[in-house]
């Protein structure tokens, strides 16, 4: 797993991202809110993790994309900290699932598939508009499909094992969201205080918005 510093100024506070698959810092590298840190995870063909980079901070807001709501909870399940707010946003702790994530069929013919062609039908369905594309594109990864491809088949063998029972705050559910559908989203969280908006799989607005701390939902109310 790579965890890198978009932000680092020896701040109290850390924003803690983990981004979904096929992700990288030129997709998520926009302004956090002041008094904060901020360290992007992504890359997640494995699971190392450097828990010496979250020590010292007195209080770590949260944010979990898509696959990454999965693999956030896998590596924190057991860690004592100092959470602010643990808000997961398009994605379910069952990534990988008919019920309560993207279906397993769905999911299979993604990865048997994939190619430079399929990689460009699956970031327009993340993004939902042309106008979306567009913002996608300006912030577009720069990493290969073949290394797209290795993650994509690590985290297939890693979701097989049995979901942590980590706690989240909050879960956004994007009503227009094509991959994790949102009835699956809404069963997956039941017992979890969901927010539901209008967006895609993928918003760039929405998570401008979040980064900066502008977003209502960090508050606990």
């Amino acid at each position: 797993m790579e965890q890198r510093f978009i932000k680092k100024e020896n701040n109290p506070r850390l924003l803690l991202f983990f981004a979904g698959w096929g992700s990288d810092e030129h997709l998520f590298s926009r302004p956090v809110e002041d008094g904060y840190d901020y360290l992007l995870c992504f890359d997640y063909r494995t699971l190392d993790f450097d828990y010496s980079l979250l020590d010292g901070y007195r209080e770590i807001r949260l944010l979990a994309w898509s696959m990454g709501v999965w693999v956030a909870g896998q590596i924190l399940t057991g860690k004592d900290y100092p959470w602010q707010m643990r808000l997961a946003v398009g994605g379910t702790p069952f990534p990988i699932d008919d019920r309560k994530g993207i279906p397993e069929a769905i999911f299979r013919a993604t990865l048997e598939n994939f190619s430079d062609a399929a990689l460009v039908r699956f970031r327009r369905r993340i993004c939902g508009t042309a106008e979306q594309v567009k913002e996608f594109l300006s912030h577009a990864p720069y990493r290969p499909v073949p290394e797209l491809h290795e993650e994509l088949q690590a985290l297939e063998q890693y979701v097989r094992r049995p979901s942590a029972p980590f706690v989240w705050d909050k879960a956004i559910v994007g009503t227009g969201d094509k991959i994790f559908p949102p009835a699956n989203q809404r069963e997956a969280w039941r017992g979890t205080a969901v927010i539901e908006k209008d967006v895609a799989h993928y918003g760039g607005a929405l998570f401008d918005r979040l980064l900066s701390g502008e977003e209502a939902v960090w508050t606990r109310h």
